[in-house]
């Protein structure tokens, strides 16, 4: 069976990874239209996964670390380890 097309839920829905996204990008002094266009998503995807409704792909999720200057495991990894 073929992995689902296109946008998907996040699964912890717990909006952690959302908190740390926002946190991280205005740190940085960037917009969600801004982080959107580097990344060359849009301003919709950013929103989406801020507010924990989305999980970007891996692609996606290293893209969104560079430009952050962090690392996908600070945004995205396990509180718990």
């Amino acid at each position: 069976m073929a992995p689902p097309s296109g946008p998907v839920r996040s699964s912890t829905h717990d909006g952690t990874a959302g908190v740390l996204i926002r946190r991280t990008r205005r740190d940085a002094g960037l917009t969600q239209q801004d982080l959107a266009a580097k990344v060359q998503v849009s301003r919709q995807t950013i929103i989406a996964m801020e507010t924990g409704d989305y999980a970007p792909s891996v692609y996606l999720a290293i893209k969104i670390a560079r430009v952050l200057r962090t690392t996908v495991e600070q945004l995205w990894g396990s509180s718990t380890s």
